[in-house]
This record gives C-alpha cells, sequence and structure tokens, in this order.
C-alpha cells in the first residue's frame, strides 16, 4: 500500500520517538485550539504510546498543552472495569490523565465494564454523536488519532478476520475476537479514517516484520487490518524506531 502509505519519521529508539510524538501533539493542539477552541483526540493502548502519555505528563508539556482545551476519547478498549490492569482507560489513566490538568468532563472515555459490549458500542456511538453534534449519516471527525500496530497486524481492535473489518455504517462496534476468546469495543474503520490526523506508532523489532508487510506488501486488510487505514497520505504519520524499520526495503534516509 505504499501509495497511500503517507510520511514515515524514523526516529532511534523509543525515548527519541515518544519525545518527538510529543512535541508533534502539542504542535497540533496548539494548531486546532487556536482554529477552533478545542482539540479531540482517540487514545491507543499499547507499550509504545504509553511511552508517549508518560512523557506529555512531565515538562514541558504539562505546563505548555492547553488541556482544559483538549477532549480524550479512545480507539478501542477491552471489555473490563476502567480500574482493571486490562483497561486502556486506566494505563492512559495512570500515565498521564493523573498527572496532568485536564477536566474529568474532558475525559470521554469507552464504557468497557457493561456487561452488554453491543450495548455498550451504541452507547459510545450516543456520545460521539452528541459530542461532535453529528447527524444520522455523518462521521466525527476527530482531530488526531493514535494507533499502534499489533505483531498480527491489528490495530485499535481490528483484529484478522473480524467482521468489523466490513463495517461501513456504525461509528463503534463491539467484534467478538476468536483467538482472544473474547469482545472488545472499537472504532470503526470509517471514523478512523475520517480523521484530521492519524499518528502510528511503531516501536521494537517484534513489530519488523509485520510493519514491512502492512506498509510494503500485498494489500490483504483480512490478513493486516492496519492496512484499512489509508486516509489521504498527508493526514497519515508513522513514526518508527530504527528496530521497528529495520526490515524494511525502501531507504528511508535514515532518522529524520
Amino acid at each position: 500500500m505504499e501509495e497511500s502509505r503517507g510520511d514515515i519519521s524514523v526516529c532511534r529508539d523509543l525515548e527519541q520517538l515518544s519525545r518527538r510524538a510529543a512535541h508533534q501533539w502539542a504542535r497540533w493542539a496548539d494548531e486546532f485550539v487556536m482554529a477552533k477552541g478545542r482539540f479531540t483526540v482517540a487514545l491507543s493502548g499499547g507499550s509504545t504510546p504509553r511511552a508517549l502519555y508518560a512523557r506529555l505528563a512531565g515538562e514541558p508539556f504539562r505546563d505548555c498543552v492547553p488541556w482544559s482545551k483538549v477532549h480524550l476519547f479512545w480507539g478501542d478498549e477491552r471489555c473490563v472495569p476502567p480500574d482493571h490492569g486490562d483497561s486502556n482507560y486506566g494505563m492512559v489513566k495512570e500515565a498521564l490523565l493523573s498527572k496532568v490538568p485536564i477536566p474529568p468532563e474532558n475525559i470521554h472515555r469507552m464504557p468497557g465494564e457493561r456487561k452488554d459490549p453491543v450495548r455498550a458500542a451504541f452507547e459510545y456511538e450516543q456520545t460521539l454523536a452528541e459530542f461532535f453534534n453529528l447527524s444520522r449519516t455523518e462521521l466525527p471527525r476527530f482531530d488526531l488519532i493514535l494507533l499502534g500496530l499489533g505483531e498480527d497486524g491489528h490495530t485499535a481492535s481490528l483484529f484478522p478476520g473480524t467482521v468489523v473489518l466490513h463495517e461501513r455504517k456504525r461509528l463503534a462496534a463491539a467484534p467478538y475476537v476468536e483467538k482472544l476468546h473474547t469482545y472488545r469495543l472499537t472504532l470503526t474503520p470509517p471514523v478512523l479514517n475520517h480523521a484530521a490526523n492519524i499518528l502510528f506508532m511503531v516501536s521494537g523489532e517484534a513489530k519488523a516484520t509485520i510493519l514491512r508487510e502492512v506498509l510494503e506488501g500485498e494489500y490483504q486488510p483480512e490478513q493486516r487490518p492496519a492496512q484499512l487505514i489509508r486516509p489521504t497520505p498527508e493526514r497519515l504519520l508513522w513514526m518508527i524506531d530504527r528496530a521497528a524499520a529495520s526490515r524494511l526495503r525502501q531507504d528511508l534516509g535514515g532518522e529524520s
């Protein structure tokens, strides 16, 4: 999918990646707050985004980001209570939310604790519709969506072989992931692709093979769901470290 893979920024390691991503976050926050009075972000779980959240919780970002104007949503969530160790919300709360002056009403988490995941997905759709003032057929337009990449090619909770890969009308869904024997909550491909900016963060040698397949391999989104993320190239940015980039065939010109 090289024609639509967007810009790629190769960093020395996870530390440099998280620092560069934090500076980019701060620039986008200033830009969107200046333009429309708020900055809307859908967050990702995972160890690489967690490094970004920890960076944002420290100086200078804790004080320079206009947190009172930042509204946080989630790209996906596990079907667990918010205080569970596997909760994406819980991870973000520990790494970031508990350390920056963001108003509680600006935090819009997915209700992973609901007993009925399908109902939880409908509930989150209502949250999105109300916040973004959507008509029945409109999509929310996040200023930024953060995404990671799993070793199996999944992103958000779009896993290989799941029916949500073909979803075109819903804003949020609750796919059953057979290999994990559980449901997940996730934003759908149309919502992800509609964002003003999409930032993939990928680090580590364990991701090198799948990153090459997603970026340089044949378009097979049923097996590599991250390939479904195909906005216009100028809206897609990959920040990857050297270890993750080590198997890419194309010369990226070193660290940028």
